[in-house]
């Protein structure tokens, strides 16, 4: 089985992955700053390097253990961060996805696999569910910068020949996700009621998601790294949900009757996204297996043991 590096491997997806990977045999390096990641997600057999993808070290890391394919999963993924320090964000996201690839490349790997991004390339986009064809202008930093690593994974591949598949994900929930982020509405959610705390809705809560179990989203990420096809590729369910059908989702997984706050909309929050995933289900076999409810059960169940 090839080596495998995963970047960001402490993190919410990323040590899901491993843990598939370790499964499955492959011998694992981790490569985690430990800024969002957790030591306690770290898979005890997996090689762990705590290092920033930044630093100049990383090339030893690549010399030493020689991987055969990369997931790149580390990453600034705060949107409103990268909103609020662009300069951060672009610090993190394409002068540390650069630093990964050129040493993907000088090492001599044979692939690499990218988490990018669904609702952030495409904005309000007015093609619902939205496919990879349609055109990609991000309005954040964050947006910006995963498509432009998707433009440099396409540069390696044309003058290194680096085989790459790019990963546009849908908003991925499940166990381990932070809750202290912005973006996890289902942790945010399950946290703050098993806390005690009133939940807020930003708005009348009608925004709608496309939501992805981590696990469903981990298969993709396999069924990448098997495939020979190049390029980018949707991960999400085709579905729409909206805010207020998660919070009655959680409200029914988790046993409670809290009633749940609104609160003022968020300035220029993006109010529709949704994936349409027909050109990976064709070109790489991989559909969704997870249905929401019981993904939002297996999340919640997790957070009442990990609260």
């Amino acid at each position: 089985m090839p080596k495998i590096l995963v970047t960001g491997g402490a993190g919410f997806i990323g040590s899901h992955l491993v843990d598939v990977l370790i499964n499955e045999s492959h011998e694992v390096a981790i490569v985690d700053n430990l800024s969002t990641g957790t030591k306690k997600n770290l898979n005890d057999k997996a090689e762990f390097y705590e290092l920033d993808i930044q630093s100049v070290e990383l090339e030893k890391i690549f010399q030493e253990f020689r991987p055969e394919a990369v997931f790149h999963l580390a990453a600034q993924i705060d949107v409103r961060k990268s909103v609020a320090e662009p300069m951060a964000d672009a610090h993190a996201n394409i002068l540390g996805a650069i630093n990964v690839l050129e040493n993907t490349h000088r090492a001599g790997c044979k692939k690499i696999i990218f988490a990018s991004t669904g609702g952030a390339i495409y904005g309000d986009a007015s093609e619902i569910p939205t496919p990879e064809t349609y055109p990609a202008w991000p309005i954040s930093p964050y947006g910006i910068a995963k498509l432009t690593t998707e433009h440099y994974l396409y540069y390696f591949n044309e003058i290194h020949k680096l085989p790459y598949v790019a990963l546009r994900f849908a908003n991925v929930y499940g166990p381990r996700q932070n809750a202290a982020g912005e973006a996890g509405v289902v942790a945010i959610f399950c946290h703050k009621i098993l806390v005690g705390e009133k939940p807020n809705i930003h708005g009348a809560g009608t925004q709608t998601r496309d939501y992805i179990y981590v696990g469903d989203v981990v298969a993709a990420n396999l069924a990448a790294l098997a495939t020979d096809k190049i390029g980018s590729f949707n991960v999400g369910t085709g579905i729409e949900t909206n805010v207020n059908q998660i919070a009655g989702l959680i409200k029914n997984a988790l046993g409670v009757k809290v009633k749940f706050e609104h609160g003022t909309a968020k300035p220029g929050e993006q109010q529709r996204s949704c994936l349409n995933c027909k050109k990976i289900k064709q070109e790489l076999g991989w559909s969704p297996r997870v249905a929401l409810e019981e993904g939002i059960e297996r999340t919640a169940r997790w957070f009442k043991t990990n609260r």
